[in-house]
């Protein structure tokens, strides 16, 4: 019996050890965001939004939330010279949920312009777990392909006063920026969305789902 106490203490001891000497890694944690928590209150997310447009040096990564969908093309102009990381699409159906696609692009217009072959591809890849998220999914893959006016949001990168003067243009409901040691593919981003006046929720789901 004592022999066998000591064999569990000196794996207690072995196993503690190399614990100490092997620590987990610690995974890597996308700590930032951008836009609204689900739940927050409309108003202020957009206090929130503008009060992240404070003064800072440098560029900084912003999400810019529409008022209305709009088509890629329309997307490229309302942006002008900032640089486009993302465009975020979301194909407007009348109380369907439809996702939620995040294209990255390249700089310049033309990739935003052709962002919506890239997001209906993106979506084709997708799964679907009910017949009716394969039908929205079917629906709003027809609608990018058509080049649609489905784009709700942009990521873009500029600097403070270049993005306080994205968000007085027409179309633009709320820019709000992260600081500028944001690093890109390390935070998240969801819009706030046109249909979204009061509290941020999933809007309803029980809509007809058409075709295109």
């Amino acid at each position: 019996m004592i022999v066998g106490g000591v064999v569990v203490v000196l794996i207690v001891v072995v196993v503690v050890t190399l614990g100490v000497l092997n620590p987990p890694r610690k995974g890597v944690i996308a700590s930032d965001r951008l836009g609204p928590e689900q739940g927050e209150q409309v108003a202020d997310y957009l206090a929130r939004a503008a009060d992240s447009l404070m003064p800072v040096d440098g560029a900084r990564y912003a999400l810019a939330s529409l008022s209305a969908e709009i088509t890629p093309s329309d997307a490229a102009r309302l942006a002008g010279d900032l640089r486009v990381s993302q465009v975020l699409y979301r194909v407007p159906m009348p109380r369907v949920q439809t996702p939620l696609v995040v294209v990255g692009v390249g700089a310049g217009s033309e990739p935003i312009t052709a962002s919506a072959g890239v997001a209906a591809a993106q979506l084709s890849s997708a799964g679907a777990v009910t017949d009716r998220a394969a039908q929205v999914n079917a629906a709003s893959i027809a609608r990018l392909g058509q080049g649609c006016a489905c784009v709700v949001a942009l990521t873009v990168r500029g600097a403070t006063q270049q993005l306080v003067d994205l968000s007085h243009r027409a179309g633009v409901r709320a820019v709000e920026a992260l600081p500028p040691d944001a690093v890109f593919g390390r935070f998240a981003v969801t819009p706030l969305l046109p249909e979204q006046v009061g509290l941020v929720t999933p809007g309803p789901d029980d809509g007809a789902v058409l075709p295109n």
